[in-house]
């Protein structure tokens, strides 16, 4: 069912019917993809905390925080639309960016040069070892698609599954509208 390989910057839609609940409706995020495995973000799950809750050292602006996958919920990640004026940025097709230098973001953010939705901060990661996302890939657990930076920053989490399988027509338009436990039709 799948439109697209998978490569750095891509995302994985999981199908209605996946049937894990890390994952029940969610959109990936792919940030390195390689033989060894995968590390990806999911884009459309909002936290119960905010940024500033998980910090040691407060900054100016408070942003919403997403839970990027079950892994490592200690560590924080981050995707952007700075492009490389964020020092080490890692470069993703589409205008996106993941990562940089941490320090020199803190102060952009506290001087006022990064809008809300030109970051998303993530706690955890999700990830697979090399040859499980394939394999998951063979069950039909996942649709792989591409978009752009404006729509992954600007697109409200709760939209971001249906809007980007109706951003994808024909079948998957179809998809966007399967319920969330189609026994209660």
């Amino acid at each position: 069912m799948s439109t697209h390989t998978i490569t750095n910057g891509c995302l994985l839609i999981a199908e209605p019917f996946l049937g894990d609940p890390n994952f029940e409706r969610s959109v990936v995020l792919v940030c390195d993809y390689n033989e060894e495995g995968t590390f990806g973000l999911v884009l459309n799950q909002i936290a119960q905390v905010k940024l500033n809750d998980v910090l040691t050292e407060e900054m100016y602006h408070d942003y919403p925080l997403y839970v990027g996958g079950p892994v490592e919920q200690n560590t924080l990640h981050y995707i952007h639309r700075l492009g490389p004026a964020l020092e080490e940025s890692i470069p993703l097709p589409n205008g996106l960016y993941w990562s940089g230098n941490f320090e020199q973001l803190r102060q952009l953010i506290n001087a006022g040069a990064v809008k809300e939705n030109d970051i998303r901060f993530f706690v955890g990661y999700s990830g697979w070892s090399g040859g499980q996302l394939e394999n998951e890939m063979a069950q039909n657990a996942w649709i792989v698609t591409q978009a752009d930076a404006d729509f992954i920053l600007d697109t409200p989490s709760d939209q971001f599954w249906r809007g980007i399988l109706r951003q994808m027509g024909g079948q998957y338009r179809v998809l966007s509208h399967y319920p969330v436990d189609p026994r209660l039709n």
